[in-house]
């Protein structure tokens, strides 16, 4: 058993606390990771907020991190001690229907199949001040030490520095992807991105290296328009400078709406003005941004009967024990640079301050240091 600092959410609303925790040695078909640095996603804001589904608490939260195996369980063949791995918030058991579907890269392990609370075998690993913690998507990075299936963590190069390439484990993998992968944006195309935080700039990232030729970014939050601008972004729009809806705008801006339109806030509303803003026969509009738990949506069906593409992404369609690793390659190959996204990086101990900065909207990606 080993003991070392996490930080614990106990209840739904509560600030973070750092406290020393015992994380009990890798079972069979798992492996024991000691992390080195973890982003600070909306996800994560989501489950403290309550409203990100099947959670239990105590929990201790995280899924953007990377770190180095500590050690393996028994039959445990793909990573070994010292290894430099990113644990997968989507894992890869490689062998149910959609992992053996090439179009696929859903897992029916995945916490929308079945909830990630406890190991498979319906254990935890993480107990604090003798009571039983619970994990997060089976990963959760915000501990020193993290016992994760096998099929839930990626072996990449080892020259990755850790405390950058964390981001491919969520954030950018996933707004890059829903351009690469999801949308297919072709070179020439007009796409609008809704919501530039740490994913949105990612999608603008994916379409610029498409080649898409406008890049229109769309925010509340004007003080983001300088990054997206560095970014690729072409143009940057606030709703609020309009009197129209938003949609009305960016159909005037591209004579029939733009090409591929990205919902990356996870609003309702936002979700149908991206659509909405898309070309009414050929436009396809991605949905990126995880809605609250049982959010609904209404919308007129003609949006979609005039041919329309709607459409959802899983950290952006990348099968991830197969691609996050090929991901990292390309990070040290300089054909992305995700290291734009990261805006301060804190300690462990002050997570809570990460937070408070992602809710003022003063940070891109906090990454935090064990």
């Amino acid at each position: 058993v080993i003991r070392c600092r996490a930080a614990v959410a106990w209840a739904v609303g509560k600030p973070l606390s750092v406290e020393e925790v015992e994380v009990a040695p890798p079972k069979a078909g798992e492996v024991r990771v000691k992390i080195v640095a973890t982003g600070i996603c909306h996800t994560d804001e989501h489950l403290l907020e309550g409203s990100f589904p099947n959670v239990d608490f105590p929990v201790i939260p995280g899924h953007e991190g990377a770190g180095i195996v500590e050690s393996v369980g028994e039959g445990v063949t793909s990573v070994k001690p010292g290894d430099k791995v990113i644990p997968l918030s989507l894992p890869q058991c490689g062998e149910c229907s959609f992992c053996l579907n090439p179009e696929s890269n859903y897992c029916l392990k995945c916490h929308l199949s079945e909830p990630q609370n406890l190991l498979p075998d319906k254990t935890s690993r993480f107990t604090c001040k003798g009571k039983q913690i619970h994990h997060f998507l089976w990963v959760s990075t915000f501990a020193e030490y993290t016992v994760i299936p096998e099929y839930a963590v990626a072996k990449i190069d080892a020259a990755a520095p850790l405390d950058k390439v964390c981001l491919l484990a969520c954030g950018f993998s996933t707004g890059y992807g829903a351009a690469i992968n999801a949308a297919k944006v072709r070179p020439g195309s007009t796409c609008a991105v809704f919501g530039i935080g740490g994913v949105g700039l990612s999608v603008v990232m994916g379409c610029k290296a498409a080649g898409a030729s406008r890049i229109i970014a769309v925010d509340i939050n004007s003080d983001k328009f300088a990054k997206a601008k560095e970014l690729g972004a072409t143009h940057c729009i606030s709703p609020h400078d309009f009197k129209k809806p938003i949609q009305e705008v960016l159909t005037e801006m591209t004579g029939h709406g733009v090409d591929y339109s990205f919902e990356v806030i996870g609003h309702a509303d936002t979700m149908t003005a991206a659509l909405a803003s898309c070309n009414m026969n050929a436009g396809v509009c991605v949905m990126v941004g995880v809605p609250p738990s049982g959010s609904m949506i209404s919308i007129d069906p003609m949006l979609v009967l005039s041919g329309r593409t709607w459409k959802g992404t899983l950290l952006g369609g990348w099968k991830t024990r197969d691609c996050i690793p090929k991901l990292v390659s390309s990070y040290l190959e300089k054909k992305f640079n995700s290291d734009l996204l990261i805006t301060h990086t804190l300690p462990i101990a002050k997570v809570n301050e990460g937070f408070e900065l992602l809710r003022a909207g003063k940070s891109i990606r906090t990454v935090l240091l064990f």
